[in-house]
């Protein structure tokens, strides 16, 4: 499969020779979206809390006599029923979100998504993607010339100019191919892969 190879300036100079086995995979959506769903639970932490009927501060007080006033019968104001009572099943600090993902369901949802961009021409290779300083303002003209506002740059080294200079744009991220996951290839409008890190994904999910 040959995919486009850009210059600094997003101008297209050639062609670059890709693995069919990552970037020509056909799609599979219901896939794709189990991954990315399973992504996002990974990273959710258990930090809420409830209290339930034991947990609350209540009286034990029976709140009034069992016959005779034509409310229904109550024995403490804990009950879930009543409001200040505890939950019946509450949210607990040491709740688990996560979702088990195979390891091969795993590279071949990332080798769809993958492919899925190449198709709709959302993916480009560059030689490779330097800044001299690790100055913003560097790296934002850089990508200002290719014509990008949302891109996703997955590099072989993110060395300490390229990340000092990338962190406070907006709408960019860089990242080595380990670190690349399914979430950020689906957000951004664009995705840039070096050519030395085409090898390390052609590893990785092939």
């Amino acid at each position: 499969m040959q995919l486009e190879l850009l210059n600094d300036q997003g101008q297209a100079t050639s062609k670059f020779e890709a693995p069919e086995t990552v970037f020509g995979r056909e799609y599979n959506e219901d896939l794709v979206h189990q991954i990315v769903v399973a992504y996002q639970a990974n990273a959710r932490q258990g930090t809420r809390a409830q209290k339930d009927r034991e947990q609350v501060k209540h009286s034990t007080k029976k709140p009034f006599k069992q016959k005779g006033t034509g409310r229904a019968r109550a024995g403490m104001t804990s009950s879930p029923l009543w409001r200040g009572g505890g939950r019946i099943f509450p949210n607990m600090p040491n709740e688990n979100f996560t979702q088990k993902i195979n390891k091969k369901m795993y590279r071949a949802g990332m080798a769809a998504i993958l492919s899925q961009l190449v198709r709709e021409g959302r993916l480009a290779v560059v030689e490779s993607l330097k800044v001299e300083t690790p100055k913003t303002k560097a790296l934002a003209a850089k990508f200002k010339a290719m014509n990008l506002d949302s891109v996703l740059v997955i590099a072989d080294e993110v060395d300490e100019n390229l990340y000092l200079a990338s962190r406070n744009l907006m709408n960019v991220l860089v990242v080595e191919p380990r670190y690349a996951d399914p979430l950020s290839l689906v957000h951004y409008r664009k995705v840039l892969v070096t050519k030395a890190a085409m090898d390390q994904l052609k590893e990785m999910f092939a």
